[in-house]
């Protein structure tokens, strides 16, 4: 499609103004992290390791990290192994309800975050009597983590077919010795992509966390939440939440080189 002149100016300026909104507070988060000026005034007045050398000697921010790793760590297991066998079910297999249990599975990443941790807490508090702590923010989590990994592994599944698998038990190979030396070495990159996906969006979330924490239970978003409007932690804040910034990038980063291209060349 040929766009005038015109067109494609506006949309590259839409592209640009787009793009600023999100990344340039971001920007200035990062940028304030070394900024000299605890007040952060700007334009700042010189740069310092300063804040992030009281960050890494912070207790609290090393307790809350360590948190957030566990919690991460956690679901994501929790997604790559529900996820995965949730895709093969919907993917290789024809049942009643299949569009059904599919919309079930995405459903939970696009319910707002308070519905499903209000949920979450009065199922675990009133109906199960399980007493909040690390482990209902790690099921918590899981629950949207997943779809990251469903939606990851199904498309992979969809591009993969199934002529190589079928050529592979033409051999005389069994399931499990096609699924160890074919159907997971094609298949490695998206779960790979769809862990990192997971672990990201379980190492940022704070709504659901608040829900399912409990006292004593602090992740690092919940940190800065409760150090936000305090002065003397306002520079350390600034720190962790740019800390957080590049933290997430970095998954995502690697998830979507790895999404795309060929299964079949990996």
């Amino acid at each position: 499609m040929n766009l005038s002149r015109t067109a494609r100016a506006a949309l590259w300026t839409a592209l640009v103004l787009g793009l600023g909104v999100v990344y340039v507070p971001l920007g200035v988060v990062v940028l304030n992290s070394f900024n000299s000026d605890r007040t952060f005034g700007w334009p700042p007045p010189g740069f310092t390791l300063q804040w992030w050398g009281a960050a890494w000697r912070s207790t609290g921010v090393r307790d809350a990290l360590w948190t957030s790793v566990q919690a991460g760590l956690g679901a994501t297991a929790i997604a790559l192994v529900l996820g995965t066998m949730a895709a093969f079910a919907v993917q290789r297999y024809r049942f009643f309800g299949r569009d059904t249990v599919s919309l079930l599975i995405v459903l939970p990443i696009a319910l707002p975050g308070i519905v499903t941790g209000i949920a979450l807490s009065n199922t675990f508090h009133s109906v199960l009597g399980v007493p909040l702590g690390l482990f209902t923010v790690i099921v918590g989590h899981a629950t949207f983590c997943v779809v990251t990994v469903f939606n990851n592994v199904l498309a992979r599944l969809r591009r993969m077919g199934l002529n190589v698998e079928e050529a592979s038990a033409d051999l005389g190979a069994d399931t499990f010795t096609t699924f160890r030396l074919v159907t997971f070495p094609m298949m490695r990159s998206a779960l790979l992509a769809g862990g990192l996906l997971a672990f990201a969006l379980s190492f940022d979330e704070i709504i659901v966390t608040t829900f399912t924490a409990g006292a004593g239970v602090r992740t690092l978003p919940i940190w800065i939440f409760e150090n936000l409007f305090r002065p003397n932690q306002a520079p350390v804040v600034n720190v962790v939440a740019a800390a957080l910034v590049i933290v997430s990038v970095v998954p995502i980063y690697f998830a979507q080189r790895l999404s795309g291209g060929d299964p079949q060349t990996r």
